[in-house]
């Protein structure tokens, strides 16, 4: 029998195990924080998408329309991996951290889908309809990708469904407005949401 000095000295195993349960919570509350959506970086789209909006209303032509939504898509997809980066650094995970791979994969089908249709649309004439499916399209995206998220995110995505159902239903004229209000607008406001709530 160990000498009383030393049973008093003891940890308790129960202890322990109340320390470790602490930790593996705190611990994936960190991972669960960590939203894999770019707050700053979703601004910053934000604006492109704004300026692209105006510029693309004075185009003269369908493809010279499509050219310039298309030159800002690659510049969001550009801007959007760069800010996940940051954030993911910051948060001390890998870019292809878990998080990010679940949004990254229920993410990117439908934005693949919105390509494919494109062309399809075009070939067919029906561009005017193009404008309501890249919203729609990118919202089922958003919503998707934000059931791995924050309950934040999937709003976002029912805010583009919303945004896409107006521009289907709506002449074509008005193309710019929604798709402005929809890739300008809500990222401004939701990211600058996401940044201040969850970080970068």
């Amino acid at each position: 029998m160990a000498p009383e000095p030393l049973r008093k000295a003891a940890t308790p195993i129960h202890t322990h195990a109340i320390d470790n349960l602490r930790y593996i919570r705190e611990t994936m509350e960190r991972a669960g924080s960590f939203t894999a959506v770019p707050g700053w970086g979703g601004v910053a789209m934000g604006g492109t998408a704004l300026a692209i909006a105006g510029l693309a209303s004075h185009t003269s032509s369908p493809s010279a329309w499509i050219a310039c939504w298309v030159c800002e898509a690659i510049l969001a997809i550009a801007i959007g991996i760069f800010a996940m980066w940051r954030k993911a650094e910051a948060a001390g995970l890998a870019l292809w951290s878990a998080p990010a791979r679940k949004f990254a994969f229920s993410f990117v089908p439908p934005l693949l889908a919105g390509g494919i249709l494109t062309l399809v649309l075009v070939k067919a004439g029906a561009s005017s309809a193009i404008p309501g499916m890249w919203l729609l399209l990118y919202g089922t995206g958003v919503m998707a990708g934000g059931a791995f998220s924050v309950s934040l995110v999937p709003v976002m995505g029912a805010c583009f469904l919303v945004d896409g159902t107006l521009a289907l239903l709506t002449p074509p004229a008005w193309a710019d407005l929604w798709l402005g209000l929809g890739f300008g607008g809500l990222h401004i406001v939701f990211g600058a949401i996401i940044a201040r709530r969850y970080g970068g």
